[in-house]
């Protein structure tokens, strides 16, 4: 696909923007991308609570992954790199103490998975522990992991106001039992609890009961953490867990590379036309990104996956779609940006849930395409594209790390598009701005020695 309609000249970038790149042609590249911040932090929290050392191999170096590090080290735990083979950073060697310790400070950050995630375990802590975040994430949500955590026994003090900062009164362990939560608003909540539930003196019965369960992958993917540690999570219906007490096992573990992160080079062999291979494409995942394959084909492109990598190529449109994206709401912005460049309108759906993430998601997106002469329109659980010419402008990334690279797409064949702070990709992928450059050099270091699979039949 060509992007000459949609060129519009524009000075040089501010200095602090980051002016993104056009595809000067077709792409021919093959990327290896970070591991997985939702499995990284997630095999973090279980190696805590382990019964001896772990050593998690590929992990994440990422803002999100250092802000869980540095909880858990808040918190006794020992976290030590060691020398690994992967090209973006040290192994970590995951070492458990018991119980945690108290008296300390837990600054979250930007990372909703560890303020969830370490809010579960800071009543298994010996002293209080107070948790905190930057003041862009403060607005989060946490009154249902709040009032969850009382349920089971734990003593929170958040001066009422259900929200971030508060601390946690740990008595180094947690009486557990029956709670009922709505995780409307975000599975963490689902998983900060079944992740610290093996530890709990008698276990977990969790119950949602609200109007929806978003990320439903995400759920999944703690479940099959909790059973490679030994930890058997019974299902007796929709939306409920049962987790018995008992040990987690200590385990090595390899970090699969993040796929939702990958989904912006998969997508930009869409609009610019040409290739992107993916490497170290797992057969099985249960991340949501592993459903990229399935959408970008819906949507017009091709999904080949040959020697463990998934190479996308792009077709000579890209189809309009009416899409639920419950279970994958973290993909929402790649696809927004392939809607502005399809052949008819797409409406994505089920995602009211993302306007709780780093910002209001939708409404940041659809305030960014109308900056830029696009037509979208915000719904009540969604997002509705027109496409229209594009013209090149200031695309704020509002602290957000998939606005940020939603705006390198979009700047892939329209002229003069700046990201204003492209640092925030560091969240999860601190490499970004050099893995985009590698793509638009090109590289044809796909491999061709096994039969291809084509994702599409």
């Amino acid at each position: 696909m060509t992007g000459d309609r949609y060129s519009h000249d524009r000075a040089p970038a501010a200095p602090d923007h980051w002016r993104a790149p056009r595809a000067t042609g077709p792409l021919r590249a093959s990327i290896t991308v970070p591991g997985s911040k939702s499995l990284t932090n997630r095999e973090l929290i279980l190696a805590a609570l382990a019964d001896g050392p772990s050593r998690l191999t590929a992990p994440l170096h990422s803002d999100d992954s250092v802000r869980m590090i540095e909880a858990l080290r808040a918190l006794g735990v020992g976290v030590d790199p060691e020398p690994g083979i992967g090209r973006f950073g040290d192994d970590l060697v995951v070492s458990p103490i018991w119980p945690l310790r108290g008296s300390s400070v837990v600054d979250c950050g930007q990372a909703g998975t560890v303020m969830r995630f370490i809010a579960g375990l800071a009543g298994f802590a010996q002293g209080e522990v107070t948790l905190t975040a930057h003041e862009s994430a403060l607005h989060r949500p946490m009154g249902t992991m709040i009032k969850a955590l009382r349920d089971v026994g734990v003593d929170i003090d958040d001066g009422g106001h259900w929200s971030l900062p508060f601390v946690v009164r740990g008595h180094g362990h947690v009486r557990g039992g029956e709670v009922v939560v709505d995780a409307s608003a975000s599975s963490q909540f689902v998983s900060g609890l079944l992740l610290a539930a093996p530890r709990f003196d008698v276990g977990l019965h969790l119950i949602h009961r609200g109007e929806r369960l978003p990320s439903v992958p995400h759920i999944d993917m703690t479940i099959e953490s909790l059973a490679h540690r030994g930890v058997h999570v019974e299902r007796p219906a929709a939306g409920e867990w049962v987790v018995p007490a008992g040990p987690v096992r200590a385990k090595d573990v390899a970090i699969e590379p993040d796929l939702s992160n990958a989904a912006p080079f998969l997508a930009a062999a869409m609009i610019a036309g040409g290739s992107v291979g993916v490497t170290g494409w797992p057969a099985h995942s249960t991340q949501p990104g592993h459903q990229l394959s399935e959408i970008l084909t819906l949507m017009g492109a091709r999904a080949v996956r040959r020697g463990g990598a998934l190479t996308v190529t792009g077709g000579p449109a890209i189809a309009g779609v009416d899409l639920d994206l419950s279970a994958v709401g973290e993909l929402t912005p790649t696809l927004v940006a392939l809607a502005a460049f399809a052949d008819s309108e797409s409406t994505f759906y089920g995602i009211g849930h993302i306007r709780g993430h780093e910002t209001d998601r939708i409404a940041a997106l659809v305030g960014n395409l109308r900056a830029l002469g696009g037509e979208a329109h915000e719904l009540e659980d969604g997002i509705r594209i027109v496409p229209r010419p594009l013209h090149g402008g200031i695309w704020p990334a509002h602290h957000d790390h998939r606005l940020a690279t939603t705006g390198a797409l979009i700047g892939l064949v329209v002229d003069g598009v700046e990201v204003d702070d492209i640092g925030t990709t560091a969240k999860t992928m601190p490499e970004f701005p050099e893995l985009w450059a590698e793509m638009l050099a090109g590289s044809d270091d796909a491999a061709h020695a096994e039969p291809e699979h084509d994702l599409a039949s």
